[in-house]
C-alpha cells in the first residue's frame, strides 16, 4: 500500500499547477493539505492527518528543481518556431488495408509537397494530419475504411530543438509544463529527432505561440 508521502509526491507531479506552485512558494501548504485529505483518505482507504499531509508537501516542495536547473534548450538559429494553419485530423480504425492506404497517400502526396501531412500508425488506429486541400486525397485513398474521429479548424507549431535534446531528462515534460499552466490545450504531439510538433486548435495558437516564444535562445 502507498505511504502519505508517496501519494502526495504523485499528485503533485502529475499536476503542472501544484508542481510549479510549490517551487515557487505561492501555495498554503496547510490549505493544500486541507483540501487534499479527502483524496488522499479516498485512495488510502484510512484516515489521514493534515499535519502528515502538511509534512509531506513540504518535503516535496524542497526536492522541487529551481527553474533554472529545466532550462529548455532550442536550435541556436533562427525560425526556431514555425506554424501550419488550416489543418484536418482524421484518425481511422486499423485494417488489412491500412498499409496500402498509408502507402498510396504517401507516394500521392509527393506531387503536393508544400501540403503538410503526417501519418500515425498506432496499434488499433491509423491518424492522418494534413492541410485542408489534401481532405480529397485522404478521403480517396481511405475510402471504405472506417473513420473514427475527424477534427478541424486545427494548427501546428513547430520547435527546432537542438539535436542532444533527446538525452535531456525531462525537456517535453518542461515544455507542456508551461503550456498548462497558461491553460493551452493540446490536440496532438508529433515529434522526430530535433522536432516537437503541437497540434492545437486555431484559437489556442496564438497563446501557445506566446508561451513558447518565451522558450527561444538566439
Amino acid at each position: 500500500m502507498l505511504s502519505i508521502a508517496t501519494k502526495v509526491e504523485r499528485i503533485v507531479m502529475d499536476s503542472p499547477f501544484l508542481s510549479e506552485g510549490l517551487r515557487r512558494g505561492l501555495i498554503n501548504l496547510s490549505e493544500l493539505a486541507r483540501q487534499l485529505q479527502p483524496q488522499l483518505e479516498n485512495d488510502l482507504w484510512k484516515p489521514v492527518g493534515q499535519a502528515a499531509v502538511v509534512m509531506a508537501l513540504r518535503r516535496v516542495s524542497e526536492r522541487l528543481p529551481e527553474q533554472g536547473t529545466q532550462e529548455i534548450v532550442l536550435a541556436q538559429k533562427t525560425g526556431q518556431l514555425t506554424a501550419r494553419t488550416d489543418l484536418v485530423e482524421l484518425t481511422y480504425r486499423e485494417s488489412e488495408h491500412t498499409d496500402e492506404c498509408h502507402r498510396r497517400l504517401l507516394a500521392q502526396h509527393g506531387r503536393q509537397r508544400n501540403m503538410f501531412l503526417t501519418v500515425t500508425r498506432g496499434v488499433n488506429e491509423a491518424m492522418v494530419i494534413c492541410s485542408r486541400p489534401l481532405i480529397p486525397l485522404v478521403e480517396e485513398v481511405f475510402e471504405g475504411e472506417t473513420l473514427s474521429a475527424r477534427l478541424e479548424n486545427l494548427n501546428a507549431v513547430t520547435l527546432q530543438l537542438t539535436h542532444d535534446s533527446v538525452r535531456t531528462p525531462g525537456i517535453y515534460h518542461a515544455i507542456l509544463k508551461k503550456l498548462a499552466w497558461d491553460k493551452v490545450n493540446l490536440v496532438n504531439l508529433i515529434s522526430t529527432h530535433s522536432e516537437l510538433t503541437l497540434i492545437l486548435d486555431r484559437d489556442q495558437t496564438a497563446a501557445a505561440f506566446s508561451v513558447l516564444a518565451t522558450l527561444v535562445t538566439h
